[in-house]
């Protein structure tokens, strides 16, 4: 066992240049795939980005109101955007872009009380 790891120590202080440069080159590749990307497909990826963050925020919501109905069963689960977004840090309007997500989803309803969610679990 201690033969093989200090077998791969020294494979490795033997190529570490071939290393260097492999990493180098595909350095090199990712920033010029970057800078040439074109104004349209950047906006795109910034948009599939976004939307992921939105949808991992939803799911975030939806396992608090789970966890919470765990906890109180006899109880609804309502939540302000503003206080999630503090919790959360992240702003308003992402919070609120996600819960519309769950509206969409049906897993959760307007309040009466503007900027507050009442969770279905």
């Amino acid at each position: 066992m201690m033969n093989s790891f200090t077998r791969s120590f020294s494979w490795i202080a033997l190529h570490w240049r071939t290393g260097a440069l492999v990493a180098g080159a595909v350095g090199i590749a990712a920033t010029c795939t970057w800078y040439l990307e074109s104004d349209e497909a950047r906006a795109q990826r910034e948009e599939r980005n976004r939307q992921k963050e939105l949808h991992r925020l939803a799911d975030k919501i939806s396992t608090y109101a789970s966890n919470v109905h765990q906890r109180y069963p006899t109880g609804d689960i309502v939540v302000s955007e503003r206080d999630s977004a503090q919790q959360l840090r992240k702003s308003p309007d992402i919070i609120s872009g996600a819960l519309h997500i769950l509206w969409g989803e049906r897993k959760v309803q307007k309040a009466p009380l503007r900027g507050y969610w009442k969770l279905d679990v």
